[in-house]
């Protein structure tokens, strides 16, 4: 992140236990999300990544929040040295078989293969999770379209559907409403509450898409 970038990240206060930096893209939120993880004190709770902000929760007992704001700022001015490196690489199966396949490569003016052939040629990173326990927002380099959401939700997506909305990619770890699009499903275990590590897709993490076939 340049001294730019920097300036543009605001921290505000949310009670007397977190802090909420701000930032001005997705891109600059992945940058400071990685710089502040690599160099997180004793007494950060939690990190929680958005779209355009970053949740820090702090223990006041072990970590002023005035000493948290500050670290938060430096790492702001840091944010871009890939101090973090790069995440795990988790590869999911995917059959794709989902309900708008052919109808969303017809708007992005691709075959359905073709566009298949891109989402596997991606290599995605959870930019953040949110919506349901372990509903990652993987964005991935490279990936040009913009999908426009369903005009109508539905009521019910099965658990394990894959879907595009937007220039994200995600996969439904539990039956819930949503306006995605999907192209197809997977069987991958998203979310499991009685795992020592439930999220399987935690931010940063970097995913491939492998295709199941007959």
């Amino acid at each position: 992140m340049s001294g730019g970038d920097a300036a543009s990240v605001v921290v505000r206060p949310m009670g007397d236990r977190a802090l909420l930096a701000e930032a001005g893209s997705l891109d600059a939120v992945l940058a400071l999300h990685a710089t502040l993880d690599a160099t997180r004190p004793a007494g950060v709770i939690d990190l929680v990544p958005a779209a355009r902000t970053i949740l820090i929760a702090v223990d006041p007992a072990v970590l002023a929040v005035s000493r948290a704001r500050a670290w938060i700022v430096d790492a702001a001015e840091a944010a871009g040295t890939d101090a973090a490196g790069p995440g795990p690489l988790v590869e999911i199966a995917v059959r794709y078989d989902g309900p708008d396949l052919a109808g969303t490569a017809e708007l992005l003016g691709l075959t359905p293969r073709a566009l298949v052939e891109r989402h596997l040629a991606t290599e995605w990173s959870v930019a953040f999770t949110g919506f349901a326990p372990g509903f990652a927002y993987l964005v991935g380099a490279g990936w040009p379209f913009e999908v426009p959401r369903l005009a109508a939700p539905r009521t019910r997506v099965p658990a394990g559907a894959v879907g595009l909305a937007g220039s994200f990619c995600g996969a439904y770890p539990r039956e819930t409403p949503g306006g995605w699009r999907l192209i197809g499903t997977t069987r991958a275990t998203l979310f499991d509450p009685d795992a020592d590590d439930p999220v399987l897709l935690a931010p940063r993490s970097r995913v491939r898409f492998t295709e199941v076939t007959g």
